[in-house]
């Protein structure tokens, strides 16, 4: 399995427990607040690890000849 392959599975598996995180922040909003914060914190430090990976899978700039 290439690089790339492996950082495009871990970016998914991250993107799911992310929009798992979000929904479960959401819905505990209403019955405790605290736990849907600490679902929020845990989805904004997968967020900050998604876009640490989505800048290292970019694609390089094509030099302008």
């Amino acid at each position: 399995m290439s690089n790339s392959s492996k950082i495009k599975e871990h970016k998914n598996k991250l993107l799911k427990q992310y929009k798992q995180l979000i929904e479960d922040a959401y819905n505990f909003r209403q019955t405790d607040s605290a736990l849907s914060d600490i679902s929020e914190y845990r989805a904004l430090k997968l967020l900050d690890q998604l876009n640490r990976l989505n800048f290292l899978s970019r694609e390089p700039l094509q030099s302008v000849s």
